[in-house]
């Protein structure tokens, strides 16, 4: 099965993190069938946050072969993330800086919702640092939602953010 995995990072060494974790990943998760490589984009910032402004993020996707489950492989993007410098405070406001981030967003075409797991990842349509860099390496892969491709989300976003339009699953 093939599992799509986002990768992020703002703060120092990201560069550097992102890179360790495609080889981490490659040894925990499953073999590295395509990667987008890295695209420099605006950091996103809670309505809540005093602070205004974040650095850039560098972002990416990688899909892997796996015949893990999505818990386990969420399990260990955590602990890669941990290893990598990642320290999560479950206080702090959604979208901090980070050295690094690991999501799943798809598995093959398995729908999950769990606590903490949801499959695809719900906001994924609604973010082009995700579509983008996904369509590079993934353009015709179905939405297991949606029912649209990758690349076919990623123009509605593109042409004006309608890709949340008519959609169900965010």
């Amino acid at each position: 099965m093939e599992a799509a995995i986002a990768l992020g990072g703002n703060l120092g060494g990201s560069r550097r993190a992102l890179d360790q974790a495609l080889d981490r990943i490659a040894v925990r998760i499953g073999p590295i069938l395509a990667a987008s490589g890295w695209i420099e984009t605006p950091a996103l910032v809670h309505p809540d946050d005093p602070v205004r402004e974040h650095p850039p993020y560098l972002n990416g996707v990688l899909v892997a072969a796996t015949e893990l489950p999505a818990e386990e492989i969420l399990a260990r993007l955590l602990e890669i993330e941990r290893a990598l410098g990642r320290v999560r405070d479950p206080g702090a406001l959604p979208w901090q800086p980070r050295v690094i981030d690991l999501d799943l967003i798809l598995l093959g075409e398995e729908v999950v919702d769990l606590p903490g797991l949801t499959l695809p990842h719900p906001r994924m349509h609604e973010r082009d640092f995700v579509l983008g860099p996904l369509a590079r390496i993934r353009p015709n892969w179905r939405h297991p939602v949606l029912g649209q491709t990758v690349a076919s989300l990623l123009a509605r976003l593109k042409a004006g953010g309608a890709a949340a339009d008519d959609m169900t699953g965010s």
